[in-house]
């Protein structure tokens, strides 16, 4: 099925650009079931995706080019195969909102260009939550036009089934239910007119060319204002300190009230703590059902910040809804000693990153369990060959500049993510301890060096595990 999915990408690849292909690569898997592939040619670079969901997929390519006649900024869709569920996409780089922030420490204030970038997301919010919505046919919506009661219970019932069932939280099934009912009979007391992009978080959103675009808003449909503010904001893995969130809401607050003549600040606060909590639950739910039903512990990491998440939310934040059960459940997920070291758990395993020069062999394996990938860089364009680059290494910035610039490296870079990638999910997934990749070149100074950081970088930017790196050539040269 695989190399069916290639050929038809390729096939609509070559049909659209009129060239063949130089490179076709997997890009790492999210949490979702659709897949994509950067597929670059001679002139062109796109992304391919597939999806079996049809629906999904015209929902999506609907909403794409609505979204973009509407001024905002979101990925071009440039053809697609939909009896096949491909289609090629404007391909907006690889930096996240989300990778950019995994730089940031948790619980530490943002400064200045963190901010800074969070108010140009809001800032581009009126035109895709009101702006964008006149003229919208809300029946191409997927899997329903309008987040109302049908969809706000299954939220709920995702955090019920789960996560509660599966972290063995006791519950009466009948005060739950009340509870649910309570609540969102609450919500829809609220506003329900603008555009829900619906999955508004950082993964979501792209820093591409100094501009912020957003993608992967299959899920939108007509809903509440305070929705995509709560995704926004709460998002477990972005960690943002409570004092920052509140300026960010003043922030909105503020843009709404100049952008959008019939915005009431007020009837927007008296609902938006309401859709911060359904939104946390169902985040848990998907955290529960990507962790525990399919054994992908990454999501996990996620469970102990939204307890964090929780705890300020009934300290700061309470309801006007009587909601007893529910917070019964709430207590018992802060108090969970279980919740609060997931994260020492998954920290278990050690990524151990080695630049080396096969003049003095490939680095041995201490740990008693036979090494692991070894990638040889020789091959690839050699800044070692040039004056310039003599008295620097590959962390130098004018060594990562031009080899940055080498369409073969790139290439080597990719596939080595994606195969290193595939390893560490497995090994956290089967509890392994331990993996070495190493990267190995003529003089282990710019290549191997340049390779091992770059792998560093996105294991640490994507996984809770212990990286370890070392650059055995350099270490030489420092200590002559």
């Amino acid at each position: 099925m695989k190399a069916d999915i290639t050929q038809w990408i390729t096939k609509l690849f070559e049909q659209y650009t009129g060239e063949k292909p130089v490179s076709l690569t997997p890009m790492p898997e999210s949490g979702s079931y659709r897949r994509y592939y950067r597929i670059t040619g001679n002139k062109k670079t796109v992304v391919g995706a597939f999806n079996t969901d049809f629906r999904e997929n015209d929902a999506f390519i609907y909403l794409a080019g609505h979204l973009k006649k509407a001024g905002n900024k979101v990925p071009e869709v440039y053809t697609a195969d939909l009896e096949r569920g491909i289609y090629l996409l404007e391909d907006l780089g690889d930096t996240t909102l989300l990778d950019y922030m995994q730089q940031h420490k948790p619980g530490i204030s943002f400064g200045k260009k963190n901010m800074e970038i969070y108010r140009r997301v809001i800032d581009a919010m009126p035109g895709l939550q009101v702006k964008a919505r006149e003229e919208i046919d809300f029946s191409r919506c997927y899997p329903r036009p309008e987040f109302e009661y049908q969809s706000m219970h299954w939220d709920l019932n995702y955090f019920k089934y789960c996560f509660l069932k599966p972290m063995k939280i006791t519950f009466d099934e009948q005060d739950l239910e009340d509870d649910f009912i309570r609540l969102i009979r609450f919500l829809l007391e609220a506003e329900r007119e603008s555009f829900m992009f619906r999955d508004f978080q950082s993964r979501n959103i792209m820093l591409h060319n100094n501009t912020v675009y957003f993608i992967d808003f299959q899920g939108g449909r007509k809903g509440p204002l305070q929705y995509d503010l709560a995704s926004l904001l709460f998002e477990a893995k972005t960690s943002i300190p409570a004092k920052d969130k509140l300026k960010l809401l003043e922030y909105y607050l503020q843009v709404f009230n100049r952008e959008i003549p019939s915005f009431n600040p007020d009837k927007f606060m008296n609902y938006y703590y309401g859709f911060v909590y359904i939104r946390l639950m169902q985040a848990m739910g998907a955290y529960g059902f990507r962790g525990y039903i399919e054994h992908k512990p990454l999501f996990l990491q996620s469970v102990p910040l939204a307890a964090k998440t929780l705890e300020w939310l009934l300290q700061h934040a309470s309801l006007p809804v009587n909601l007893p059960a529910l917070y019964r459940i709430f207590d018992t997920i802060i108090e969970s000693k279980e919740i609060r070291e997931f994260n020492t758990v998954y920290k278990s395993l050690t990524v151990s990153i080695n630049s080396f020069s096969y003049k003095s062999g490939i680095p041995t394996d201490h740990t008693g369990n036979g090494g692991g990938f070894v990638f040889d860089c020789r091959a690839l364009s050699n800044p070692g060959r040039y004056e310039e680059f003599m008295t620097v290494s590959g962390k130098d910035a004018p060594v990562i500049q031009y080899l940055e610039e080498k369409e073969d490296v790139t290439e080597f870079m990719s596939h080595v993510i994606f195969l290193v990638d595939q390893a560490v999910s497995e090994y956290k997934q089967r509890g392994f301890t331990s993996l070495m990749v190493n990267f190995g070149c003529t003089g282990g100074q710019h290549r191997s060096v340049y390779a091992a950081e770059k792998l560093c970088n996105f294991i640490r930017n994507k996984y809770p595990v212990n990286v370890v790196i070392r650059h055995r050539e350099l270490e030489k040269t420092k200590h002559s």
